[in-house]
């Protein structure tokens, strides 16, 4: 079943609480309204989550209300040195509290208690991520301000059904913004270069996550001098046949079809194959490090397993040009 395009600007759910249209696009053009939800305020879930990396380090920062329980993380990765840390807080019962607006382009999402003050503030053409968390790690301090450039380019936007429409998932990807800003913790700062260094949004509004084994990568870089990057998705499957892959290159997205990616059961630290149906992305994956995230028993989802590593191999796109990967900087996590 091939993809199917949405280019209307409508309502993401009908009057009984299903997706209007299913399929994907390249902006977001459903408006999500969290009150035509048919669905208990307990499996609602919203979540905003920025990967920043450059070659040598990288962040994720996540903000999020899942309902039953709301969630704060934080993660820092030195990959020269191997070393990582998150920090991963959870309030009780935020079921809407959070406020998560129902726009990734307007709208701050700001999180403050006595610990840490998160803030995520879309602007015209840019985005802040700021960050100061009190004993982040062995008792210091954690600091971040960084600056997103977001130019006008595609981004990855499906809206997919699942149970005959009982539950569904709005997410969206945006790729290849270039970062600036740094990252301080204890003696050390580090510094985003926006000549090189890129940041990810991922953003999700749904009724309860995917369940089973889900896999997402992704990663953004410069390539022959202009921007390039990619979001591969691969889980269970839905009756819409929607999937969320796309390669961007100088801000045009190019839409491909089911990739299937092969990882060690075991040991996510081994290297892992990714094969699209269509012949145009066949890539390698070579871990670097992994997050050593905690994981609440109770709460499958709270943790960050992202693994950090290089790509090498060759996307192809709309009008049949080569890209070729060699020591790419990106992520990919596996999810059960």
């Amino acid at each position: 079943m091939k993809d199917h395009e949405v280019t209307r600007e409508q309502p993401l759910l009908d009057e009984s609480g299903r997706i209007a249209e299913p399929g994907w696009a390249r902006r977001q053009i459903w408006k999500y309204d969290r009150e035509k939800i048919r669905a208990s305020a307990f499996r609602i879930r919203e979540r905003d989550r920025y990967v920043v990396m450059g070659d040598e380090f990288g962040a994720v920062f996540t903000l999020a209300d899942n309902g039953y329980f709301g969630l704060q993380s934080v993660s820092l990765a030195d990959f020269r040195d191997k070393r990582d840390h998150t920090e991963t807080m959870l309030s009780l019962f935020p079921m809407g509290k959070m406020k998560m607006p129902p726009s990734s382009s307007q709208g701050d999402v700001i999180w403050k208690d006595k610990r840490l003050r998160m803030e995520f503030r879309p602007d015209a053409g840019r985005r802040k991520i700021l960050c100061d968390m009190k004993e982040f790690w062995q008792g210091k301090p954690f600091y971040c301000e960084i600056t997103l450039e977001q130019p006008e380019s595609d981004s990855i936007v499906t809206a997919a059904s699942r149970r005959g429409g009982k539950t569904f998932c709005y997410e969206q990807k945006i790729n290849c913004m270039r970062a600036e800003g740094y990252l301080s913790f204890a003696d050390r700062t580090y510094w985003f270069d926006p000549e090189k260094d890129y940041g990810t949004l991922a953003w999700e509004r749904s009724v309860t996550p995917w369940g089973g084994r889900r896999y997402w990568s992704s990663g953004s870089g410069t390539v022959g001098g202009k921007p390039f990057g990619f979001n591969i998705g691969s889980g269970p499957g839905d009756e819409t046949g929607v999937c969320e892959n796309m390669i961007f290159y100088d801000g045009i997205g190019h839409k491909i079809g089911g990739v299937e990616i092969s990882a060690s059961e075991n040991d996510r630290m081994r290297p892992w194959t990714f094969m699209s149906g269509d012949g145009r992305f066949e890539m390698e994956f070579e871990p670097v490090m992994e997050l050593s995230a905690r994981r609440y028993a109770a709460v499958p989802s709270s943790g960050q397993r992202a693994v950090f590593g290089r790509m090498k191999g060759r996307a192809v796109l709309d009008d049949g040009r080569f890209i070729e990967l060699k020591d790419f900087m990106c992520f990919a996590q596996k999810s059960a």
